[in-house]
């Protein structure tokens, strides 16, 4: 089910899983060079940062549905609800791209950012979630804190007005059903509290794993 803009506001924004092994270091670091270049190029464009962010956010779900699919099918075994949890994930982020798409009206130069980074980071992410799916959900975790901090900071420039609070997209009132007067700061708010959804749940997902509960 979809939050709603006063369920999103009670998420919790301070959850961070602290690397335990040296897989967990590896996908932290990752995520947090991914962050530097993010900074760099975006600074606080934040429309512009989201709508990349949510191109590669979309990625994950998708191949860990699809090999998890494989994955049953080949030992015949039931897949615990993994491939709906993660294939909603993928088209909650497809979502969350289109949003943006109306909201930030991205430049051919962003455009061509967007899909070389889609066609890198898809297929480093299938080849990690083949050999190593625990590193992989990790680094989806440490990859929605970090959007977690990101639209946190998103809506701080909108509260204080120095970003200006327009008008939401038809597509997200239809989607996350917000009032017909709805506008980007409620947009803002059910997005991060998905990505907090999506944090927690990537980071169980690679616990499961690491104890044996899923294979």
């Amino acid at each position: 089910m979809k939050p709603t803009p006063e369920l999103s506001n009670t998420v919790d924004l301070e959850v961070h899983h602290i690397p335990q092994t040296m897989n967990d270091r590896v996908a932290y670091r990752i995520v947090k060079f991914m962050r530097f270049f993010a900074d760099k190029f975006f600074a606080k464009r934040y429309g512009h940062r989201a709508v990349v962010l949510e191109t590669v956010a979309a990625v994950p779900g998708m191949v860990g549905g699809l090999l998890q699919h494989l994955s049953a099918i080949r030992h015949i075994r039931d897949d615990q609800g993994w491939i709906r949890e993660l294939l909603e994930e993928a088209d909650n982020e497809r979502m969350h791209l289109m949003t943006f798409i109306h909201i930030a009206q991205p430049t051919r130069l962003e455009r061509w950012v967007i899909m070389i980074g889609q066609a890198i980071f898809y297929n480093v992410y299938f080849f990690t979630y083949l050999f190593a799916p625990k590193t992989a959900h990790r680094i989806v975790g440490y990859l929605e804190e970090e959007a977690v901090v990101s639209y946190t900071q998103y809506l701080a420039e909108i509260e204080a007005g120095r970003v200006e609070n327009v008008p939401a997209p038809q597509i997200a009132k239809d989607y996350w059903k917000l009032e017909d007067d709805a506008r980007l700061r409620e947009v803002v708010i059910v997005i991060r509290a998905d990505e907090a959804a999506h944090r927690d749940t990537n980071h169980d997902f690679a616990n499961k794993i690491a104890s044996g509960e899923h294979v």
